[in-house]
């Protein structure tokens, strides 16, 4: 396979794009953290491929990035009310929300009952996912590999197993997005990252 790389302010890297997802293809663009490839969503088939291509072990969920937090009830069989103070407050930027999944979602996003879903803080990657729908995105490295801050290191990785590089520049790289579950009676931690315990407190008015 010949990996195009394609910058993301180029006319038509929005219609190549959409071509490749719909028909099934993996895309890496640049978020707000590192880069990350997806597939859409509801694609039961390419998204089974991301494990593939990127050596992943198969019982590891993949998240969904969202373009607005509009798009939740696409993949949320409900969402609860502290995930939408948590959206309202802090999306689009680094944090997760673990809400209960729509059965329609590929067992190959996630097998459990719950989905981690996210609005990056990127306006291309919004962009694309705006006009994708939702799309299932973990980073876009080997597994046990570095998450590649570059379109060029994404190259370095996955070149000639996906289909399309949108090329942003550098991201910022770093820490990861904070997890929270939100499905029980109060939010849980699930990891820690740029979005604190004492921010999420205060957003719900709870200690925990």
């Amino acid at each position: 396979m010949n990996t195009k790389i394609v910058s993301v302010s180029s006319a038509d890297s929005l219609l190549l794009a959409l071509e490749i997802l719909r028909n099934g293809g993996l895309v890496a663009f640049p978020t707000d953290t590192v880069y990350g490839v997806g597939a859409l969503a509801f694609d039961a088939a390419a998204v089974e491929s991301i494990y593939a291509v990127k050596d992943r072990p198969n019982e590891k969920a993949i998240p969904v990035l969202l373009g607005s937090a509009d798009d939740l009830t696409k993949v949320a069989a409900e969402v609860p009310p502290m995930a939408l103070a948590l959206a309202a407050r802090f999306w689009p930027g680094p944090l997760t929300l673990v809400v209960p999944k729509r059965p329609s979602l590929p067992e190959a996003v996630s097998a459990a009952a719950t989905v981690g879903v996210r609005v990056p803080g990127h306006a291309a990657a919004r962009r694309l996912l705006q006009a994708a729908g939702p799309m299932a995105v973990t980073s876009a490295n080997r597994s046990g590999q570095p998450s590649p801050s570059s379109a060029s290191e994404v190259l370095a990785q996955l070149g000639g197993r996906i289909a399309l590089i949108l090329d942003g520049g550098k991201t910022p790289g770093g820490v990861p997005s904070t997890v929270v579950d939100c499905v029980g009676a109060e939010p849980k931690i699930l990891r820690e990252g740029p979005v604190t315990q004492a921010e999420i407190q205060r957003v719900l008015g709870l200690e925990f």
